[in-house]
């Protein structure tokens, strides 16, 4: 079992193909091949991190996506952000999100504040 870092795209798929068999056999926590799956995942997702970041969503998506999840309508996002109207404006993307609103829904409905927050 060779440990070394993932600097190439060969190394990360090299390092991909090496733990893919672990994943079906799922060693036992202690031994020697969980040991060299734990690092080699922890090398993984550096990598990725790295090289593959994953930009928070939209926060419109995340309104939506958080919606479909709960079964929710938009009168149901009302306590958060305001009568049917202005949800529905905030939806469409005529309303930006303010704080309190932004609270409210991380509050509320679990929706991380990071995908809330328009950085861009």
């Amino acid at each position: 079992m060779n440990i070394k870092p993932i600097r190439t795209e060969q190394d990360y798929n090299d390092a991909l193909a090496a733990i893919a068999p672990l994943f079906d056999t799922q060693p036992e926590m202690g031994t020697p091949e969980f040991d060299y799956m734990e690092v080699m995942v922890l090398l993984i997702e550096a990598y990725e991190e790295q090289h593959y970041p994953i930009s928070p969503p939209d926060p419109v998506e995340a309104i939506k996506f958080r919606m479909e999840q709960m079964g929710l309508t938009a009168k149901d996002l009302e306590p958060a952000i305001g009568r049917v109207n202005r949800v529905y404006e905030v939806l469409n993307g005529k309303r930006s999100l303010t704080l309190p609103m932004i609270r409210k829904l991380h509050s509320l409905f679990g929706i991380p504040a990071e995908s809330l927050i328009n950085v861009s």
